[in-house]
């Protein structure tokens, strides 16, 4: 199975794990409630592609910067 965490805000691929079995105690997904799971873990059955989505250091850096961008999806044109 392949983990692919991708930006949140911008859609970059900010890394992927190769892995045989997944341990949610690992990736620290038991530490999230059902609505942030459902908010950043997707999966994908064609591919079994497991999605999570993060922020990136770009991304992170604006959001520090400009803290009302929070209140937006997308602020990256």
């Amino acid at each position: 199975m392949v983990i692919v965490y991708k930006c949140r805000h911008c859609g970059t691929k900010v890394g992927e794990l190769a892995i045989d079995t997944i341990q949610n105690g690992k990736l620290g997904l038991d530490r999230l409630t059902i609505q942030e799971l459902q908010e950043m873990v997707q999966f994908d059955n064609d591919n079994g592609t497991l999605e999570i989505l993060t922020i990136c250091e770009d991304c992170q850096e604006a959001l520090t910067k400009n803290p009302e961008f929070h209140q937006w999806d997308t602020f990256i044109q």
